[in-house]
């Protein structure tokens, strides 16, 4: 979906959401802020707790500059903030709060989430683009758990990048599972695609732990206001359990 060099990333036509070819989906940017935050130093062992992306203009299927900066250091926790321009114009604005990361000798809980859906074995075939024609979904195999393709209401489904998000480079399960976030809206829609717009301006991600394995699952649904506005929003897993949620807020429009 990219190819970076530097600071420099170039995005594909892969990287193209259903709104049209020269705009990304969320999911791209999104992976890449992911991939930023991973990649920042640290003094300690951190890990991602959670990530914050606002969407202030669509991002098109271009030449983008990406920078990361500390907002605050600590022993404890480290802030950064990651920025997608376009010709100096800032895309995507992101908010990624790291926690120190290190093991513990826990009593006994009830806070560990186990799967409510069964995962797709290890040797799922794939199932490419699961009905989808832009070039982001094209690269995702999918398996539906709960809900319909194309049939409003709640959906739970496991979700598979099958296309590497930048070239040369491994896929972590951190950008799996924050690329899949960005598809809260889109899995659990209650109106029509076809006569409905729901456009999100953020995804905001929390993470109980790191994420695991290349499926992840994504169990969302969609709560629509009186006034334009709705909220997507979805509990995560891997193999190993539930590990976070996703929230967007979502615009909704009718189609001209």
């Amino acid at each position: 979906m990219f190819e970076i060099d530097g600071s420099r990333v170039t995005a594909t036509p892969f990287s193209a959401g259903p709104w049209g070819p020269t705009m990304q989906h969320g999911g791209a940017p999104t992976a890449l802020v992911a991939r930023a935050a991973e990649a920042f130093p640290a003094a300690r062992p951190m890990r991602v707790a959670r990530l914050t992306v606002d969407l202030l203009r669509p991002v098109p299927v271009a030449t983008l500059d990406i920078e990361t900066e500390v907002v605050r250091e600590g022993r404890k926790i480290q802030l950064l903030q990651v920025r997608l321009l376009h010709e100096g114009k800032e895309c995507v604005r992101a908010s990624v709060l790291k926690l120190r990361s290190e093991p513990l000798d826990l009593p006994q809980h009830d806070g560990f989430r186990p799967l409510e859906q069964a995962a797709p074995p290890l040797d799922e075939p794939r199932s490419p683009g699961f009905g989808a024609t832009h070039g982001f979904g094209s690269g995702m195999s999918a398996k539906i758990m709960r809900g319909e393709w194309g049939k409003p209401g709640p959906a739970a489904v496991w979700f598979r990048a099958e296309r590497p998000i930048v070239r040369g480079e491994a896929t972590s399960p951190l950008m799996r599972a924050a690329l899949t976030a960005d598809f809260c809206n889109g899995v659990s829609a209650v109106l029509d695609f076809q006569q409905w717009t729901y456009i999100n301006g953020d995804l905001s991600v929390n993470f109980a732990r790191d994420p695991v394995g290349d499926w992840i699952l994504l169990d969302a649904e969609t709560w629509v206001g009186d006034s334009g506005g709705a909220m997507a929003f979805a509990r995560l897993a891997d193999r190993d359990g539930y590990f976070g949620r996703a929230v967007q807020s979502v615009l909704i429009e009718k189609r001209g």
